[in-house]
């Protein structure tokens, strides 16, 4: 029996092409439960924003208290009078106010804000005047529309419509780096448009209405898909199939994951609640709260996310085409 260096070449070649997506499978698989576990395996509240109002001699003790038993937990903001306090909670500057007057102490709630934060909130407040033998009076304000009282369906809208972006963003660009940028962006345009319209309709549907914030969450959504779908179209012309992997991994799935999901990023850990803001789900998320919720109050921050991701989307995809060595696909040649 012969061997031949071109059949151990050959040989090898194969080897390879068997082992590398059992390798890549294995290192996917343990990257993501890396990536989750670390932010997951033990959520407690960090720096939730949280207002007092009424005597410094009934507050002081209390927000003490929690500085005590709770460090980091909560972050407290005084307020001069109740009317105070609860505008705050409408402008998104606090999720919750505890107002002492007269008649008695009052925790005030946003529900709209998540009901991990709500229920974070009445928890620690309700247990600490327990433990003093004084009862707490908890009000709701702010409610998401009641089809959706808990953000299920808006949370899996901005995550089916982050997972759709990548889809349309590699079907435009990848192989196809002799279509001009701006008729790939007209595309990725066309598609985020359809994909508000749609996906925003569709959720409203399950959620029997989303009532007059719904045109706000359509704009939204468009921000998203747009921002998404731009920035992997560009990685996609200029890295090919590797770049569509490190966009979705980067933009999507880093951000879902840093987002909380329906938790909320104030229970992970630093580095997950400092990138929060800056990638595109988190910012997704907390606009359609501040949308449906809020009146369309705190919206400014989390759209000028999702603007300037599209922007950098954009510059990425039409400097393919005037950069002196973008990404082309070169054909593969079959082994026979």
């Amino acid at each position: 029996m012969e061997f031949t260096v071109e059949g151990i070449e050959m040989g090898r070649q194969e080897l390879e092409h068997l082992v590398r997506p059992i390798v890549a499978g294995l290192a996917v698989l343990v990257t993501l439960l890396l990536v989750v576990g670390a932010a997951i395996r033990d959520p407690r509240p960090h720096d939730i924003p949280v207002g007092v109002s009424g005597p410094p001699a009934a507050i002081d003790p209390i927000v003490a208290g929690f500085g005590q038993n709770a460090p980091g937990a909560f972050a407290f903001t005084t307020y001069g009078s109740a009317a105070e306090a609860l505008a705050a909670i409408e402008a998104r500057e606090i999720v919750g106010a505890l107002i002492v007057e007269p008649t008695g102490p009052r925790l005030v709630v946003a529900s709209g804000a998540g009901d991990a934060i709500g229920g974070a909130v009445s928890g620690a407040f309700s247990g600490a005047f327990t433990a003093q033998g004084a009862e707490l009076t908890v009000e709701t304000v702010n409610p998401l529309p009641a089809g959706d009282a808990h953000g299920i369906v808006l949370f899996f809208l901005v995550l089916a419509a982050a997972i759709g972006s990548i889809v349309a963003g590699a079907a435009t660009t990848l192989g196809r780096s002799g279509r001009a940028w701006g008729e790939q962006a007209l595309v990725l345009a066309t598609y985020a448009v359809l994909a508000g319209i749609v996906g925003v309709a569709t959720a409203a549907w399950l959620a029997d209405g989303y009532g007059d914030g719904v045109w706000t969450a359509m704009a939204i959504t468009i921000l998203l898909a747009l921002a998404v779908s731009l920035v992997v179209g560009a990685a996609a012309r200029w890295l090919g199939a590797g770049g569509v992997a490190l966009a979705a991994a980067v933009v999507v799935l880093l951000g879902l994951v840093s987002s909380g999901g329906p938790l909320g990023s104030a229970f992970l850990p630093d580095a997950y609640r400092a990138i929060a803001p800056w990638l595109p789900v988190g910012p997704a998320v907390e606009a359609m709260r501040g949308a449906l919720a809020f009146g369309g109050a705190g919206l400014l921050a989390p759209v000028a996310v999702l603007v300037g991701w599209a922007a950098i989307g954009l510059a990425g995809l039409a400097a393919a085409d005037v950069a002196p060595r973008p990404f082309v696909e070169r054909p593969r040649v079959a082994v026979t």
